[in-house]
């Protein structure tokens, strides 16, 4: 069974581009372009990793986040931040929202794959 990616992404953009690594590395995407959309998948559905945008349309990544790493059945699950947020101190608040990485935008293909298969990996063990 193909290990499941989530992506919250608004932007169709960086929504295809993600796409496309996703795929191309073998793994399932699944896409919700806002958090309600996140939240009501996750309901039906355990990811083995979610990459998060932070700045989003009515629930922000960060309250998602805080509520992702607050819910039992996926708090487990590593949450990733993908953002264009890439001021002093934007990485630790996403951090201390509960993301486990962060990813400034523009993403780097190679960095995200790198992030991927190493949290993937590990899911293995």
């Amino acid at each position: 069974m193909k290990k499941k990616v989530l992506c919250v992404e608004d932007n169709t953009v960086n929504m295809l581009l993600i796409s496309r690594i996703i795929e191309a590395e073998g793994y399932e995407l699944i896409k919700a372009e806002d958090g309600q959309i996140a939240l009501d998948i996750l309901e039906e559905l355990v990811p083995d990793i979610i990459l998060l945008d932070i700045n989003l349309p009515g629930i922000g990544g960060l309250e998602l986040a805080r509520r992702f790493k607050a819910d039992r059945n996926i708090n487990h699950v590593p949450l990733i931040a993908t953002t264009a947020q890439v001021l002093s101190g934007d990485r630790e608040r996403c951090l201390d929202a509960g993301c486990d990485d962060y990813m400034p935008k523009p993403l780097d293909i190679r960095k995200l794959r790198e992030l991927l298969r190493s949290y993937m990996n590990n899911n293995d063990a």
